[in-house]
């Protein structure tokens, strides 16, 4: 499936699925994905689950802008790891959404994402 996002573009983000406030994104860790201590830098892990909440939330039709996000780290990610970013809709009202994201390589839960957008009209 193709997005039009330049940035996951060019990070090598692929959305593997979408669905009514859902969405799967996934990417494999390359070298230039690594901090200095040679694990994925948090920035990249960061920008999977903000595109998979970018897709969720855009999937119902108007336009969705994110208004806050928090991420929680709980394992580092490696050269040839495979993340996949699994967005899940908690809550939408017409005006908010709130989605959690969880981001994966294999069984193992490399991050937990919180994002809540602003749905215009």
């Amino acid at each position: 499936m193709k997005h039009q996002d330049s940035l996951s573009e060019l990070l090598g983000f692929e959305l593997e699925e979408t669905a009514s406030g859902r969405a799967l994104v996934r990417a494999e860790i390359r070298a230039e994905h690594l901090n200095q201590h040679g694990t994925a830098h948090g920035g990249f892990v960061f920008a999977l689950a903000d595109t998979a909440l970018a897709v969720a939330a855009n999937s119902h039709g108007p336009e969705a802008v994110a208004i806050s996000a928090s991420i929680h780290y709980t394992r580092p990610a490696r050269v040839g790891d495979v993340l996949v970013a699994e967005a899940e809709e908690i809550a939408r009202s017409a005006r908010v959404a709130s989605y959690r994201i969880s981001v994966r390589a294999g069984t193992e839960l490399v991050a937990a994402f919180m994002g809540t957008v602003s749905r215009r009209s």
